[in-house]
Formats: C-alpha cells, sequence, structure tokens
C-alpha cells in the first residue's frame, strides 16, 4: 500500500500492510528508519540519539494539534484525558442535603433550688436580699398575693436552675455516593491505526 513517510491512516484489517505499522508508540532505530526519523523527531518519545518513537493511537482518540478559536492548545504528540473520573468537592455544583429530625420521648428535666440563711429576719421586704427566717414566731413568712398587691422580685439569687434538661430532637444529616469513577468517554469505535515507515518522502513544497 503505497503512502507517504509519516502518513497516518485508520485501517478496518488486524495487520498493518506492508511498509506499514501500527500507531503502538513502538521504540525504532534511528539509523534504520532515518527519513522517518526525519519526520517525526522525538515528537512522540525517544531519546534523540538512538532510538524515537512512533505515536501510540492505541485506545485514544485523536485531535488536531494547535488551537481552534475558543478551544484549548494541544501540542503535537501531546497526550491527556482520562477514560475515568472521580469527581471531586470543587468539581460538585452547589446543593443541599436533607436533614431528617427524630423527637426524643425523654422528658424534661430541672432541678430548682431556693436559696435562705438560717437567720431571722430583719427586713420587711425580700428585695435585694434572702429569704430569712421569720422572727415573729407565728411562721407568717409568707405573703398572701390576694392581700398583698404590691409584690416584689426577690433577689436574682434566690432561685437557682440547675441541671436543664429539655427534650432535644435528634437531627441527621444522610450521607449518600460512594466515590466511584464514572466513566469519560464519548462513544467510540475500536480501529487500527497505522503509520507508513516506508515510501514517498513528503515534501515541503
Amino acid at each position: 500500500m503505497e503512502g507517504t513517510i509519516g502518513e497516518i491512516r485508520a485501517f478496518a484489517g488486524n495487520f498493518a500492510p506492508r511498509t506499514w505499522m501500527f500507531c503502538t508508540g513502538q521504540s525504532l532505530s534511528i539509523s534504520m528508519y532515518t527519513a522517518l526519523y526525519a519526520i517525526l523527531g522525538t515528537n512522540y518519545g525517544g531519546d534523540g540519539v538512538n532510538t524515537f518513537k512512533l505515536p501510540n493511537i492505541a485506545s485514544r482518540i485523536v485531535v488536531g494539534a494547535g488551537q481552534g478559536p475558543g478551544l484549548s492548545y494541544y501540542s503535537l504528540g501531546q497526550t491527556t484525558g482520562e477514560e475515568k473520573h472521580a469527581l471531586i468537592q470543587l468539581e460538585m455544583p452547589t446543593h443541599t442535603h436533607l436533614t431528617t429530625q427524630t423527637n426524643t420521648t425523654t422528658a424534661a428535666a430541672v432541678d430548682i433550688s431556693l436559696n435562705g440563711v438560717a437567720v431571722d429576719g430583719t427586713l420587711p421586704s425580700p428585695q435585694s436580699n434572702y429569704l430569712a427566717q421569720d422572727s415573729s414566731g407565728n411562721d407568717s413568712i409568707y405573703a398572701d398575693p390576694d392581700n398583698s398587691p404590691n409584690l416584689v422580685s426577690l433577689n436574682s439569687q434566690a432561685v437557682q436552675i440547675t441541671n436543664l434538661a429539655p427534650p432535644r430532637p435528634v437531627v441527621t444529616v444522610g450521607v449518600t455516593g460512594a466515590s466511584l469513577p464514572h466513566s469519560n468517554i464519548q462513544p467510540v469505535l475500536g480501529v487500527n491505526y497505522v503509520i507508513c515507515v516506508e515510501g514517498l518522502f513528503p515534501s515541503r513544497d
């Protein structure tokens, strides 16, 4: 099959025609394929002293080198992309998660302490003071709300509330996902790509 040295063709057969080779990244000797090396150089690999490599198009999609309007730049021989990709947090769209609330059946509990002093009371008003013993001896230390319209608040330290334990709902945020990579390739059809290694040398003119 006649061709131009360095020319690549898609070939439907399962063999490479004579003077052609599969494009699978083989390493070739520069001294044996001087004309082909003059075309390819080390764009596809090799040390450039003794060896150079053919393009490797196995399991790859070919794109044109250079940069089209509004498109990414691809240099000759560049390889990029991945068949599978697992999303990271920065790639996910902003979203929220549903929460589930479970109400507890535990009753509310609270400890209340009423503080006083173990001495006789000497003031007629409890305002800003502690509750004390009745100094009159008739146990009349409490005021009747109906007959005492001018009630006042006790000292702020007269009542202490501790161990307040109201029932609290249990809120859980559901976890989902498995962090598995997903397929990142378009529909494809596998064919062989072959490159001409012996043929017409292309003229730059």
